[in-house]
Formats: C-alpha cells, sequence, structure tokens
C-alpha cells in the first residue's frame, strides 16, 4: 500500500473518531439537559368569572349586567319599554341597572353603548331580524304561561326551501306538525297559514313568538285542535327591506309588495304545503292571521278569498293604507256582507291599546262594522310588541276548527 493511501486512511480514521466522539457528548448534554428540572413559572392569575346577565329572581326583579370600563354612557333597551333605560357604572367599569317585576314573559334586549348598539356577550340567545339583532330571556310565570317549554309530547319544526319566481329569491316557508303526526297516515289536517311582521323573518314566529311550545301545550290540554301550521316568507317584493322604513311612505311599493305575496302564497306555497302535507282541503279547516305587517296580509289575503278560508285574524295589523278600505276589500259591500259573515267562522281582530297601530285599527273595525260584518274585537293593554302577540295566538288558536255549538 502506498504512503498516499495510507496516510489517508488513517485521516479518514480519526474524522470517524471525531464524529463518534462529537455524537456521544451531543446525546450527553441532550439528556442532561432534558433531565434538568424546569424553570418554575409565575402562576398565571385567575381573572374572575364575568357576571351572569340577566338575572331573574323568583318575583321579575331582573339584573343586567355590562363590562364597559371605557364607555362614558350605557342603556338599556328592553321590549316593552318605550325609551331605553340609563345603566349604573360599578366597580371594572361593570354598569349595571336592576328591572323590577317584569311579567313573565320572553323579553329582547340590547344595550346602547356612546350610541352604539350592542348585545350581551354572556346570553348566547339571539333574536335576529333584517335590522337589528337582540339577546332574549325568559321570565318564567308561576304557574307557567302557554310559551313556556313543558314536559308534554312536542311537534316537528320543518324548514323548507325554494326559488320564488314571483318574488325572485331564493324563499323559504317553515311547517309545523303537531305531537303524533304521521305522513303516512290518511288523517287530514286543518291549516293555519301564520304570518310574520316587517323586518322579521319566516322564523319569527318560532323563535320569537313560540308559536310551536304554545301549540305543544295546547294541544297537551285538549284546548287546541292538532292542526299544521304553515310559515311563509312575508314579502312580495324586497326593496320593501332594502329601503328601509322608507318604503312605507311608497304606496306603490307597498301595493305590490301585499299583490306579489299574495300570489306567492297561492301559486308556489300552498301548492308546495298541499303536495307535502295531508292537509283538508275543506274551507273550514283553513285559516290565517299574522302580525303587523302579516296582519295586513291576512286580512288582505284571507277577506279577500272567503271561498278558501274560513278563519280570519289581524293582531296589530299594519299597512292597510290610508283608510281606503273600499279599494282594499272591493268584495266587502253591505250587499256582500251577509254572505260574507256566513262563510267566516271567525273574524278575529286584535291591537294592544298602547300601540300606535290601534286608531288605524280601530278605523278598519269601524268600517267593517259599517259594512255589516260582525269582528271579534280584541283590546289588551300593550304596545307593538311580542307579548301582545304571544297572547294573541294564545287565545286565537283555541278558536279554531271546533265544532259549531
Amino acid at each position: 500500500m502506498s504512503t498516499f493511501v495510507r496516510s489517508l486512511s488513517r485521516a479518514a480514521c480519526r474524522s470517524v473518531s471525531f464524529l463518534v466522539l462529537f455524537q456521544i457528548s451531543f446525546c450527553a448534554a441532550a439528556t442532561q439537559t432534558a433531565r434538568k428540572p424546569a424553570r418554575p413559572t409565575s402562576p398565571v392569575p385567575l381573572l374572575p368569572a364575568p357576571a351572569a346577565s340577566p338575572q331573574v329572581q323568583p318575583d321579575g326583579t331582573t339584573t343586567f349586567h355590562l363590562k364597559m370600563p371605557n364607555a362614558s354612557m350605557v342603556k338599556l333597551e328592553l321590549e316593552g319599554y318605550a325609551h331605553p333605560l340609563p345603566m349604573t357604572k360599578g366597580p371594572g367599569g361593570v354598569w349595571s341597572i336592576t328591572v323590577h317585576r317584569l311579567a313573565p314573559e320572553y323579553y329582547s334586549y340590547s344595550f346602547n353603548v356612546d350610541g352604539t348598539d350592542v348585545l350581551d356577550p354572556h346570553n348566547t340567545t339571539i333574536k335576529t331580524s333584517f335590522f337589528s339583532n337582540q339577546n332574549v330571556f325568559l321570565v318564567p310565570g308561576h304557574p307557567s304561561k302557554p310559551w313556556e317549554p313543558e314536559n308534554v309530547p312536542h311537534g316537528v319544526v320543518h324548514h323548507h326551501f325554494y326559488h320564488s319566481n314571483i318574488v325572485g329569491i331564493d324563499s323559504q316557508y317553515y311547517v309545523y306538525t303537531p305531537p303524533g303526526f304521521d305522513p303516512r297516515s290518511t288523517q287530514k289536517y286543518p291549516v293555519l297559514y301564520l304570518l310574520h311582521g316587517y323586518s322579521d323573518k319566516p322564523s319569527a314566529w318560532t323563535r320569537m313568538g313560540k308559536a310551536n311550545v304554545i301549540l305543544d301545550n295546547l294541544i297537551a290540554q285538549g284546548k287546541v285542535k292538532p292542526m299544521i301550521v304553515v310559515m311563509p316568507w312575508g314579502y312580495g317584493n324586497m326593496k320593501m327591506i332594502t329601503d328601509g322604513w322608507a318604503a312605507w311612505k311608497n304606496p306603490q311599493l307597498v301595493i305590490d309588495n301585499f299583490t306579489k305575496f299574495s300570489q306567492a302564497l297561492f301559486q308556489e306555497v300552498m301548492p308546495r304545503v298541499q303536495r307535502q302535507y295531508p292537509l283538508s282541503d275543506k274551507q273550514q279547516d283553513h285559516a290565517i292571521a299574522g302580525l303587523s305587517m302579516g296582519g295586513a296580509e291576512s286580512l288582505l289575503v284571507g277577506l279577500n278569498h272567503t271561498n278558501y278560508f274560513a278563519y280570519v285574524g289581524g293582531f296589530s295589523a299594519g299597512g292597510l293604507g290610508d283608510g281606503n278600505f273600499a279599494a282594499a276589500f272591493p268584495g266587502i259591500t253591505p250587499q256582500t256582507a251577509p254572505q260574507i259573515d256566513q262563510q267566516l267562522k271567525l273574524l278575529w281582530i286584535a291591537c294592544g291599546t298602547e300601540d300606535g297601530l290601534f286608531p288605524p285599527n280601530q278605523h278598519f273595525i269601524a268600517w267593517l262594522q259599517k259594512q255589516g260584518l260582525h269582528p271579534v274585537v280584541i283590546q289588551t293593554p300593550g304596545r307593538h310588541v311580542w307579548m301582545v302577540w304571544r297572547n294573541n295566538l294564545s287565545h286565537f288558536a283555541p278558536l279554531l276548527f271546533q265544532p259549531a255549538h
């Protein structure tokens, strides 16, 4: 072997020995490092849990809290109250207010922080609409009210989607089927078309109105006949929403909205529901009712189609126009009133006495009576709020589809 080769071999061996020694030293150091006890760290400070909000006491007293340390003014906007309620700033920047003796109801609310509406971050129950979102809470009753969940058999709320060629949108509707409903049964059910108000969506009657809970409870008590309830999209022209509240100052838009809603209901929603559910085809098994804008729609649709609807209910109806009722209801005259009275098993018109729509409703009732019709008139304390409408449905539903006495 040449001297060059022997030298190269010795160099290679020395390199390998160096690498082995390096690896052993590295592993030993790593092992020692791993075995060193962890350096003690400072304990993480535990923050106090946020105050629950709202806090409801058995007597209905309710306290609201909102932590806003940098705010200069915070107010509570509570359903049923005409004006926001000022809150008081306390330690830690937590604003609070206690509202005394709220009646047993579901309430919606939000906070106004320096002019901006803010949701309660500690309440996950939310009511949505096109214009605003609000939190919701329940003041329970003793005994419980019809809209409070009970341990009774429950119906099912179904959600359907379709494209409306009349309105020009992807639309939707909800359907409530009563406890024990069997789609394979030959039993035919009466149907109530239940309409929501302006700015709301078809889910409003179940999310905030608790219509399914009310019906479950009243059916279990034997006060309501099992029925199917259809809750459709309430707009015939979406400019009613995109134009905001100014839309109501445009009479042609309002008329177009009501007209196309009626068309969509009769031509798109009803045929679908009739294919999907076993509905009775008898006039005496058909009802329609609604609140606010939906109240006007129920009156317009129901009273202009008494050959189809035997029960018509308007809750705080709004949007019937400038009082030209003869144009909106051309089929109602002193001559036709006796026949319409015979077709209608119930014409039920209700409104809260503190509602701004109370006077227009009284004018409409007076006009109906002048024509010769005999509406059932309901006047209850309350503003334009869900407390009134849940109560309306709780009293209206037991009157539907009952045998004549």
